[in-house]
């Protein structure tokens, strides 16, 4: 069997089918190829199971939309002016600030340093869709070529070939258009978080629920436009990022009555388009499991035993075990990057002993391995080396 074909079989589900490994997320080595299809041919070098994933394309404003850029105290300033008003976003400037003295739109560097978020009521809805522009043809174009390219290279080398939530850093233009490092097709709530923080969506939920709903909406439809065009280039797994839409924030109840029904429609779209949908969510998980099944997502991705909350390995598969596929089962930063090799061994053997029963389990260290060090790539060799043991003796 091909990467891909392990992939889809553990996705799909299949009695006695071989356990793949494939790691959702792997910077050290990502810095370390010159480009995907490097990166691809270096994964299955150390016998993983690879992926070809599609880089995003870039968010763009309405052509209406002028942005100011300025420091001053300490804080950065964004204003973007628009015909329904203006929208400012503050950041303290600390340290660590990647991107000069800009703020992107989309990032998780602004959320924990914000001062201002650019939408903050009712009032800011009319100027944010201006902002949430439909991708410009040039954009679309390149995306359509450099899927294409993606595309044929996976099928040649029998890797899976993916697409939503991944973006590339990009550098403002003339127009001051800048993502950051987050992918955002695929992405809904957490698009909120970027936009209004933690707080504000959820005391709108019990204090302005129609604007929740309609701002909810907006996100959507404006996302949805966007996965369209990964489906109709043919990537076979979509993503969608939720490491925000977990109980650690929502409540059931509130999950159930703002993220569901989105959440049903993008899954139906995907399945029309005869792909797979994929549920990043690493952390509070396990209440919503009924919920989760019945939106049609095939497999959730990023299950970490160690930093989730409610993720133990006995309890995800107790909910979910053999009604949709699980991805992950051992803690990426935790266990690769910190522990030692005898701690490495014992997690991939609990979580091999646990979710490999179910039948439609992928392994790998979520969400990601990014300390490049020596340590992490002894862990990373002795990762691989006893999943192969233990699927040998399967």
């Amino acid at each position: 069997m091909s990467a891909r074909e392990r992939l889809l079989t553990a996705i799909d589900g299949a009695p006695g089918a071989p356990v793949p490994c494939s790691f959702m997320i792997f910077r050290a080595l990502r810095a370390r190829c010159r480009e995907e299809f490097d990166y691809a041919l270096q994964q299955e070098a150390l016998g993983l199971d690879a992926r070809v994933q599609l880089e995003d394309f870039p968010v763009r404003f309405s052509p209406e939309v002028t942005v100011r850029e300025w420091a001053e105290g300490g804080l950065l300033h964004r204003a973007y002016e628009t015909p329904a008003g203006p929208l400012t976003a503050i950041a303290t400037h600390t340290e660590d600030w990647p991107y000069g003295t800009s703020i992107p739109i989309f990032d998780d560097y602004f959320t924990p340093r914000a001062v201002k978020y650019p939408v903050t009521g009712p009032a800011d809805l009319p100027a944010l869709r201006y902002l949430l522009a439909p991708p410009q043809a040039e954009d679309v174009a390149a995306f359509r070529a450099q899927a294409a390219e993606r595309k044929r290279f996976a099928h040649e080398h029998g890797f899976l070939f993916t697409g939503g939530w991944k973006s590339q850093r990009f550098i403002p233009d003339e127009d001051k258009h800048l993502i950051g490092d987050n992918g955002v097709t695929g992405t809904v709530i957490d698009t909120l978080m970027w936009l209004c923080g933690g707080t504000a969506p959820l005391l709108w939920a019990y204090d302005e629920p129609e604007f929740l709903a309609e701002l909810i909406r907006t996100v959507e439809e404006w996302d949805r436009v966007r996965v369209q065009v990964h489906l109709e280039v043919g990537v076979e797994l979509l993503m969608r990022r939720a490491w925000y839409e977990g109980t650690e924030f929502w409540s059931p109840k509130l999950w159930r009555d703002f993220i569901l029904p989105g959440l049903k429609r993008e899954a139906q779209l995907v399945h029309e388009a005869g792909a797979r949908f994929g549920y990043i969510l690493t952390s509070g998980l396990v209440s919503l499991a009924e919920d989760i099944l019945e939106s049609g997502v095939d497999v959730i991705v990023g299950i970490d035993p160690g930093e989730g909350k409610g993720t133990t390995l006995t309890d995800v598969a107790s909910a979910f075990g053999g009604r949709v596929g699980l991805w992950g089962g051992v803690s990426g930063p935790l266990v690769v990057e910190e522990g030692e090799e005898r701690d490495v061994r014992a997690a991939v053997e609990e979580a091999m002993a646990t979710l490999a029963p179910t039948g439609r389990f992928i392994l790998c260290p979520a969400d990601n391995v990014r300390a490049d060090t020596d340590r992490a790539w002894r862990n990373v060799e002795t990762f691989i080396a006893t999943w192969k043991s233990l699927t040998e003796e399967r």
